[in-house]
């Protein structure tokens, strides 16, 4: 048989398409198989996969909830299935009669899992054909053409590795959901999830949660003075020697310190017993791992789960290294100043690259560990300018570039100065301190500007000066609780105790909050949570311990290294699976009780105004939300919620009904309703405001539009006539509105504007409100197309008129010659757009 060009397979279609153009130096075109971009030039052909594009899964016949036994899937057969249909049949096709397979995807154990699916689906359909793999950390062009020049085999250890992970987390998360689930009676949408690192991880933040709740404060005092030579005044801080000898500032004694207070604001001087002065180095910081990261970028406001999907995208983009790495050295085919001579070309970060090459020696930074797969995260020498990112985007890559330039700028330079004072008094002579400190030598701070380098000012004093004492403060304080673990410490926390791995800890975090299981940031548990953990530390501890999950990080290491097999890890697996049920099953009406408990009171919203029972969160049959009294049917009273996400109960109770908060998840657009009884309260005083005739029934029985605020916590622009006419128009929740002065000339309205308390928000001007729907509509309506990132109502026309009505005219079309109909569009912007269709 005639073979065909050689295939080269990616993780993803951003980097089939990066891939193709630095091998085939820009000339590769595109085609669509089955509806999936192929890059192609000379006799090789490029995919990209979307992941896994096959899963494990348990068979059909396991997947009634009610029919089968959740301790059956313990030791039911896993299958594979192909999970991206289109993509697996287009791979199997160009499969069919390559001469040649590379597998080209990330180097890490999620990728060597996705490079042997590939592989599998390729023996399928030709055994002849070689497959070779190659790996690289950064996809750019020098990486990129020598991993092709040296090409490998797959891992297949490695590869077993991330298998053995799948099957296991199959395992134990569908028994134990199925378990808890059906063992509360809770079914549907609101099903109670489980998971192997899922619970360990919950288990720490209710942990964290109980530690806080536990914590009992302690009163202490704290005493200052101002201090003072000639105009120059400083505070200094009172201090005493405890019983360790060892400074102290906090009081524990409130006569003590109302003491130390009378002879402190009776004194007018204070004598200067003591100047120290010495200088400190600040080292540079080590090489960005993941988790140090993933730590930095929460100090600039990303969330784990943000920064790392940014990271993906601009290590794709071949801008920084991969992002997944433990390794804290740089290697040693590292140049850094090749890197910083790149650097220094571009527009943003040249000057201080230069800054830096001007050093006769450059040394970086190490950290305390070395791994051989990737290095550190890092730019690379190919530079996009600030056009070609987002803000976001761009926010992030300075942030790993500019790690990288403190790791080889030299040390800061620090000078502190030591004062100590003492005032004199009757029965005691109490002490005064004051640091200063000054940065001498910036350092590596003049390129690394998001670690503090405040100061803080004491004049120069010598021994046996007299400095006045201008003003006394005692403070009143208490000791604080523990605080919550926020994203980045919550993933330090989970390395530290070999839960999860670089590749899911902030996917984990995600689940929980997708789970409703935490909100807030830093993340609090909600009381669901609670009753989880506490039902798995009573009934089955295995399923929140660190412990087992830590083991079976240890287990996949060691498959990975040939040193166990898939079946021993797996095996083992079912094992410990089996004990757990053998404990659940025995207790599973009790546990039961329990759940549902704490399901209850996690619904509970608080006292029913009408009767002696509680108001609890309900969802009506069309699947919305509402607050109804657990007395129902002998109390029927019931309060609206918004339509808009699910809800979840804060702490925060209202001081006027003593009903919690109530918040509604909706991803980005969610916010706190607050006082569902306070919200509707305020809904029934707050005014309409008549906006003009109603177009329904205005001229007949004098209906008029006008702006109502929904005990919901909603608006809209509905007639006064409700419920006999209900004709009505959306509005925006938030802001103040108005009428302004503009009429519509076809409906004769006036415009509305919505202004906002928080003055960084423009006004914002919805016109005629029955235009303003009908244009939304038209949005709405107007084209699916619109529905694809990067496409609006005016591209949408031109594809139109270009002949692609519809999404799927859009998924076939040929990028180059759509591109060619198209003024101001690329063939990539096709892709892109085709790419994200899929």
């Amino acid at each position: 048989m005639k073979r065909g060009p050689e295939l080269i397979i990616t993780e993803k279609d951003n980097a089939a398409r990066r891939i193709a153009d630095i091998l085939s130096d820009g000339s590769a075109g595109a085609e669509r198989v089955n509806g999936v971009n192929v890059y192609k030039w000379g006799g090789k052909r490029c995919i990209g996969l979307s992941g896994h594009v096959v899963g494990v899964d348990f068979p059909p016949e396991y997947s009634d909830w009610r029919d089968v036994e959740p301790v059956e899937l313990v030791t039911a057969e896993v299958e594979k299935r192909p999970t991206q249909e289109n993509i697996v049949a287009a791979l199997r096709r160009l499969a069919r009669n390559a001469s040649r397979v590379v597998i080209a995807t990330d180097y890490d154990r999620e990728g060597e899992l996705i490079g042997k699916e590939a592989y599998e689906l390729v023996r399928e359909v030709n055994e002849e054909a070689p497959v070779d793999r190659v790996r690289f950390s950064s996809i750019t062009d020098r990486e990129v053409t020598e991993a092709f020049a040296d090409s490998d085999d797959l891992d297949f250890d490695l590869a077993a590795a991330g298998e053995a992970r799948q099957i296991v987390d199959l395992m134990w998360g569908a028994s134990l959901t199925r378990f808890l689930s059906l063992s509360a009676r809770q079914l549907g949408d609101d099903f109670i999830s489980v998971g192997r690192v899922q619970g360990p991880t919950l288990k720490l933040i209710v942990d964290r949660e109980r530690e806080i709740d536990a914590f009992d404060p302690e009163d202490y005092w704290e005493l200052f003075a101002d201090l003072a030579k000639d105009d120059e005044t400083f505070e200094a801080q009172y201090f005493y020697l405890d019983e360790d000898e060892t400074e102290a500032e906090r009081v524990w004694d409130e006569g003590t310190a109302d003491a130390v207070y009378d002879v402190l604001a009776a004194a007018s001087t204070a004598t200067v017993a003591e100047v120290r002065r010495r200088t400190r180095t600040d080292e540079p910081p080590a090489p960005f791992n993941t988790t140090q990261f993933i730590r930095a970028a929460s100090g600039v406001g990303y969330s784990a789960q943000r920064a790392m999907s940014i990271a993906e995208d601009l290590y794709t983009a071949g801008y920084v290294t991969y992002p997944r790495t433990d390794n804290t050295v740089y290697p040693e085919d590292l140049d850094p100043r090749e890197l910083l001579d790149a650097l220094s070309a571009g527009p943003r970060f040249g000057d201080d690259a230069a800054s830096l090459l001007d050093a006769d020696d450059i040394t970086p930074t190490t950290g305390d560990e070395e791994t051989t797969d990737h290095p550190p995260i890092h730019p690379t020498d190919e530079l996009p300018s600030p056009s070609d990112l987002s803000e976001d985007e761009w926010e992030v890559y300075e942030l790993v570039v500019r790690r990288f330039l403190a790791t080889v700028a030299d040390a800061a330079t620090w000078e502190h100065l030591r004062v100590v004072a003492t005032v004199d008094g009757e029965e005691m002579d109490p002490s005064l301190k004051a640091n200063g400190k000054r940065l001498v030598d910036p350092g590596y701070h003049a390129v690394y500007p998001y670690r503090s380098t405040s100061e803080n000012y004491v004049p120069d004093v010598v021994e046996g000066e007299a400095l006045a004492v201008t003003e006394t403060r005692l403070e009143a304080k208490q000791t604080q609780p523990p605080r919550r673990y926020g994203q980045s410490r919550l993933i330090e926390t989970m390395e530290d105790m070999g839960i999860g791995t670089k590749a899911t800890r902030h996917d984990v975090i995600q689940k929980l909050y997708d789970r409703g299981y935490i909100e807030g940031d830093p993340p609090r548990p909600t009381r669901l949570a609670r009753g989880v953990v506490e039902a798995s530390e009573e009934f089955a501890d295995h399923i929140v311990s660190e412990e087992m999950t830590a083991q079976l990080e240890a287990d996949m290491q060691a498959i990975a290294r040939g040193e166990a097999t898939l079946a021993d890890v797996t095996d083992e697996s079912r094992e410990m699976l089996e004990r757990v049920f053998d404990r659940l099953t025995d207790s599973r009406e009790a546990l039961g009780d329990h759940l549902r408990e704490s399901l209850k009171a996690d619904k509970t919203v608080g006292p029913c105004p009408e009767s002696d029972h509680d108001l609890v969160i309900r969802r009506s049959r069309n699947g919305s939300y509402f607050v109804g009294c657990d007395g129902y049917p002998d109390c029927t009273f019931t309060l609206p919620l918004p339509s808009t996400g699910k809800p979840i109960l804060l702490d925060d109770t209202c001081p006027d009904h003593g009903l919690h908060d109530v918040k509604m998840l909706a991803g980005r657009k969610t916010f706190v309703h607050g006082c569902p009884l306070c919200a509707a309260e305020a809904a029934d005083e707050e005014p309409d405001l008549i906006v003009g005739p109603c177009p329904e029934c205005g001229d007949e029985a004098g209906g008029e539009l006008a702006i109502k605020r929904l005990r919901s916590g909603g608006r809209l622009v509905g007639c006064t006539r409700y419920p006999d006419c209900d004709y009505s128009l959306p509005m925006p929740r938030r802001g103040e509105a108005e009428l302004t002065d503009e009429r519509c000339e076809e409906h004769d309205l006036p415009g509305i504007r919505i202004t906002y308390e928080d003055g960084d928000r423009e006004p914002w001007d919805l016109g005629c409100p029955i235009c303003n729907y009908r244009e939304y509509q038209a949005r709405q309506a107007g084209t699916e197309l619109e529905t694809i990132d990067g496409i609006g109502e005016k591209t949408a026309a031109k594809l139109k008129d270009a002949g692609v009505d519809d999404v799927a005219g859009l998924k076939a079309a040929e990028p180059d010659a759509l591109a060619d109909e198209i003024d101001g569009v690329g063939p990539d912007t096709v892709r892109n757009w085709q790419a994200d269709a899929d």
